[in-house]
């Protein structure tokens, strides 16, 4: 079973997905390997990581939190307080599947390691 890697993106301020934000992951040397952008539902239409890309390693995920919020209406301070959330975490198991979700609003965030 070949291990791959998913998130999604969850806007806590209305109770909904958050479409339309950018996402982008990083390798441990700070190579763009993979971006996308939410879906109506708040996920990516394919893994980030599937198949042979999948590996062990360090990773980053960068989500434009700031840049949804600003497109469906939010007013945000000049600088916000979240733009960009930079989550940075380790894939250890390469059979695994790895989910990533992210719960935003424009003064915190959570994730975790889903499934």
């Amino acid at each position: 079973m070949a291990g791959r890697l998913t998130t999604h993106v969850l806007d806590t301020v209305h109770g909904t997905p958050a479409s339309g934000v950018a996402i982008a992951l990083y390798d441990d040397e700070g190579a763009a390997i993979a971006t996308g952008t939410t879906n109506a539902d708040g996920r990516l239409e394919a893994p980030l990581l599937s198949g042979e890309a999948f590996r062990p390693g360090r990773y980053t995920l960068e989500f434009e939190a700031g840049n949804y919020f600003r497109r469906i209406g939010l007013e945000l301070p000049e600088p916000a307080f979240l733009d960009t959330v930079v989550i940075a975490f380790g894939i250890a198991e390469p059979t695994a599947h790895y989910h990533v979700p992210l719960l935003i609003s424009p003064y915190a965030y959570s994730t975790y390691r889903g499934s």
